[in-house]
């Protein structure tokens, strides 16, 4: 899925690159003055949307290290889904509210490619990490018996090792294409869909339709054997459908909903880009391209609040790293009480989890 521009802004004369902050940005290529409230509103979104995804993630990545029953192989897939949206808020998000606030780009042109790369990264990661829930929660619900085959504690790192050779693959060609450029119009440096339209159609068509048409059958066929569980909610009934596991489900839909919602526009510019560029180019207007880019770069720092939203044990979790945070002595005197409370307990007998072999992987 492109994070993408649709027209080459810098035909006249390349990277618009400052070494201060005294340029006159709304002088552009094209001539034409830029629209006076992109400026605070882009930098709104970015600096909203960067706290956001910051405090949020880092909760995420927190809550499924600390918390044992978190700690599965659905949630690490959380937690690298987690890390490409926060590494946007790190790196590239910083230095496009430097451009705006230089009105326009003042640092290195390396700077501008590897944010562009990073933000490219992010994007793509994003897109395949979600591919990936969706597979896992379809072979965990769809499959349970031979789930814990496919998805053993040592799979799971292979797999999102693999997520994310195939994402830096797919943004390779960048590189050699030049395709990574600063667009003044939104003050980021982002890829240049003109660069080259077979290209574009491909990324529209593997990291968009391909996706959406994998996860899309994964949920609908959850969909199917839910409806069916509520169905034959007997005792003969093969299916015993836990709340855990519907909440999780439900979770990671909304998930998918809302990242197709906020990536839709732009994608759809990307997608008439690469069918016909030169008329599509001075047709779409340029209130709608920042408007969709301001939609993608909000998108970042929502997982988080759906987690909390919907799911209880993420929620709880939330709430204890706070409070760790906010009052760190009563924190350490609650865990003492706790371990004292305790004991020298024996853990429980292996054989109560071996009869729920599932329960182990609620999110």
């Amino acid at each position: 899925m492109p994070n993408g521009s649709f027209a080459n802004c810098c035909e006249a004369g390349g990277l618009a690159v400052r070494p201060g902050c005294s340029g006159a940005g709304d002088a552009r290529a094209s001539g034409t003055p830029r629209p006076p409230w992109v400026a605070p509103a882009l930098s709104t979104v970015l600096v909203v949307t960067t706290t956001v995804d910051i405090v949020g993630n880092v909760l995420v990545i927190l809550s499924v290290f600390r918390n044992p029953k978190l700690r599965n192989a659905g949630n690490l897939l959380l937690v690298s889904l987690a890390l490409a949206d926060l590494v946007v808020a790190l790196y590239p998000y910083p230095l496009i509210l430097v451009a705006i606030f230089c009105d326009g780009w003042a640092l290195e042109e390396v700077h501008c490619k590897a944010s562009a790369f990073v933000m490219g990264l992010s994007v793509i990661g994003s897109v395949f990490n979600i591919t990936a829930i969706a597979i896992n929660r379809y072979c965990y619900i769809c499959h349970s018996v031979a789930y814990h085959h496919i998805y053993r504690p040592w799979h799971t790192p292979l797999h999102i090792c693999l997520v994310w050779l195939l994402t830096v693959v797919a943004l390779l060609p960048n590189v050699f294409l030049g395709s990574l450029e600063y667009d003044p119009r939104i003050y980021s440096c982002t890829f240049i869909q003109t660069a080259s339209a077979q290209y574009t159609a491909a990324m529209v068509a593997i990291h968009l339709f391909l996706p959406i048409a994998v996860v899309s059958f994964c949920y609908l066929r959850i969909w199917v054997l839910v409806l069916q569980a509520r169905r034959k909610a007997t005792s003969e009934s093969r299916l015993c459908l836990r709340p855990s596991t519907l909440r999780s489900f439900l979770t990671m839909f909304v998930v998918f909903v809302i990242f197709a919602v906020c990536w839709a526009p732009l994608n759809c510019i990307g997608l008439a880009m690469a069918i016909n560029p030169e008329e599509m180019a001075p047709q779409v207007p340029e209130g709608l391209f920042v408007t969709s880019y301001s939609l993608a770069y909000f998108n970042s720092c929502l997982n988080a609040i759906i987690y909390g939203l919907l799911n209880k044990n993420f929620r709880r979790e939330y709430k204890r790293i706070l409070l760790a945070l906010w009052n760190p002595r009563h924190c350490l005197q609650d865990a003492s009480k706790e371990s004292q409370s305790k004991g020298p307990q024996s853990p429980a007998p292996p054989a109560a989890s071996a009869q729920h072999p599932l329960q182990a992987d609620a999110f």
